[in-house]
């Protein structure tokens, strides 16, 4: 059983970058996800939003909010 099975993490900027990297890590190491992130809107120059991430976590088993 992974060491994050059944526990909650609350990752800030988990939208872009390595914040993303360790929200999507986390889910499937079996943590449900907190994702607080202000990124809605996706910005020219920064990939990511909060819906590719919680995408990103789906997409790798996991469940996103």
């Amino acid at each position: 059983m992974p060491a994050l099975h059944d526990r909650t993490v609350v990752i800030s900027g988990g939208g872009r970058g390595i914040g993303e990297a360790i929200t999507v890590r986390a889910a499937r190491d079996g943590a449900k996800i907190a994702l607080p992130a202000k990124t809605a809107e996706p910005h020219p120059k920064l990939p990511g939003t909060l819906y590719t991430a919680a995408k990103a976590i789906e997409d790798d088993g996991g469940q996103a909010p």
